[in-house]
């Protein structure tokens, strides 16, 4: 069992990160952490961990928690052996084999005599067979990194599991053995997660946001059909203040222009009537009085329904919030824009490939292109960019535009401010105003203009690189997207997949992520 107790955490520079986190994990459980990024779920993790100390609460657990983090390389330095916590026991082990059984080893050892064969079964397991214990993680792929750390789970055994994004660098072969892994295991299992396959196989939601947690009793499906039913109500309750609104508006001039009448022919009255000045005065006064009562009552009004408006709003989901204009006119479906017969790509007698590619790409395209790693994705999508030749067949491109996302944006210039990074793309001429509204839909308000690119979280580049590719005078013929949600929350996928649904162009994706890739209407694969 997991308790946590009004969990706070303030960042060092004292600015509050979450408060009063409270929730519980039953023996068995197998529970989902999700939220926004930049809303804590890792560092909350992390204190479940106990690698960080929370501001004020309290952690229990009943079996020390084996932690599986995001992996961005911050372990580098370690062996595989250290990384699996088995360097020490595996050294003594060796040094008592060797004949040196003094105390010291023994007690480092502490009878784990198997330690050595644990390891390497995991391993193995792990699609990591005939790794040496010795070799230093910097030497290995993200997915390898992750799998190591995954390979701990198999050794140790450990009641209960906390995994950070644990299939981000993961292929399909090695995202089908983590699925296995969380059908089957009998721990307790708290998982950060974006992958909506993994996310699916969970039995229990915990949304953490500004507000707190908040708990969805199903898998994914079942949260993301529950959010449409907020989402639905919210919309109705959106429409029926923006009525409110209108007809308190409408009222309060039909009021004014009735009372003005009023007025006016209270005045001609008076005039005829012969009242003194004086007394003219007196009542042109009470007149004005009384229209401005009436308006003050009615701009009450106004603005109390225009303030809770404002209050709605801002609880839109953020796609709901944005706005996409891609200019595809210039795009004509169905032309061939790129062919490749019989190609290959290596050195001497060693190609790249077993057998040689042929396919062509028609504007309009939907293209995965799959294959584990090192099966040469990186190599074709050069390729098809010109930046290389084959060295085997030919190839015809034709005229187009084409734009490449790798899953850093690096499209977005890091030495940039957020304004500047937009002008780049600017090539009709756009007014600073334009410029500022376009950003202004894609979420960048007044305070990000100045911020600069190297700032900017995962989710927020893709948002700016959208957000330049709109504001570029002519859409690309051809976009290629690199693992585009290996570092996005569910959120800003979930934009990402409106984004591309609205453009027309070819489009080529490499992911591993197959929610993603029938969201986006996959029509194509090439498997490499």
């Amino acid at each position: 069992m997991l308790i946590l107790q009004n969990i706070s955490y303030k960042h060092t520079n004292k600015s509050l990160l979450f408060e009063n986190i409270s929730f519980t994990v039953n023996h068995h459980e197998k529970i989902a952490l999700i939220g926004n990024n930049g809303v804590g779920k890792s560092t909350l993790l992390k204190i479940t961990a106990g690698e960080l100390e929370p501001s004020n609460g309290k952690v229990t657990t009943i079996s020390e928690p084996y932690y599986v983090p995001q992996i961005f390389g911050q372990y580098n330095h370690l062996t595989v052996g250290e990384a699996l916590r088995a360097a020490a026991k595996i050294n003594a082990l060796k040094e008592i084999l060797e004949g040196t059984v003094n105390e010291e080893n023994l007690n480092i050892l502490n009878d784990d005599w198997t330690i050595e064969e644990r390891c390497n079964d995991a391993l193995e397991y792990w699609q990591l067979q005939g790794l040496d214990l010795n070799q230093k993680l910097e030497t290995l792929s993200g997915g390898q990194k992750t799998k190591v750390f995954l390979a701990g789970i198999s050794i140790y055994q450990p009641e209960l599991i906390l995994l950070d994004e644990p299939s981000n660098h993961l292929d399909n072969a090695g995202r089908q053995l983590l699925y296995q892994f969380i059908e089957s295991t009998q721990s307790t299992l708290l998982i950060v997660s974006h992958d909506r396959n993994l996310l699916n196989l969970l039995k229990s939601v915990y949304e953490l946001s500004k507000n707190g947690v908040t708990v969805y009793g199903g898998n994914y499906d079942f949260y993301a059909a529950q959010k449409e039913i907020e989402k639905n109500a919210l919309d109705q309750d959106l429409q029926s203040k923006e009525k409110a609104l209108r007809k308190a508006k409408e009222k309060e001039r039909e009021t004014m222009e009735r009372q003005q009448k009023l007025d006016a022919r209270g005045k001609k009255k008076q005039e005829k009537s012969g009242v003194a000045r004086i007394m003219m005065n007196t009542l042109r006064n009470n007149a004005e009085n009384s229209s401005s009562k009436l308006k003050g009552v009615h701009a009450e009004k106004i603005d109390g329904i225009s303030s809770e408006l404002r209050e709605l709003r801002s609880s839109l989901p953020d796609i709901d919030q944005m706005k996409f204009g891609f200019n595809t006119a210039a795009l004509h479906k169905g032309k061939i824009l790129f062919k490749a017969e019989n190609i290959n790509f290596g050195f001497e007698n060693q190609f790249l490939w077993k057998d040689n590619l042929d396919f062509e790409m028609l504007s309009g395209d939907r293209i995965a292109l799959k294959g584990l790693n090192g099966s040469g994705k990186t190599t074709l999508i050069k390729i098809i960019l010109g930046k290389i030749k084959p060295k085997l067949g030919s190839v015809y491109a034709s005229e187009h535009k084409s734009i490449y996302i790798d899953q850093d944006y690096s499209l977005v210039n890091s030495q940039l401010k957020v304004y500047d990074q937009a002008q780049l793309f600017n090539h009709s001429g756009l007014e600073e105003h334009d410029i500022k509204m376009r950003l202004n839909r894609f979420l960048f308000s007044q305070n990000y203009w100045d911020k600069p690119c190297d700032t900017l979280s995962g989710g927020e580049k893709m948002r700016l690189m959208l957000c330049c590719l709109t504001i570029d005078s002519e859409s690309p013929d051809i976009i290629i997207l690199d693992e585009p949600t290996n570092n996005l929350d569910i959120q800003n996928i979930e934009i990402l997949t409106a984004a591309i649904n609205e453009y027309k162009g070819t489009l080529i994706v490499v992911s591993h992520d197959s929610y993603f890739l029938e969201q986006i209407n996959i029509e194509k694969t090439i498997l490499l």
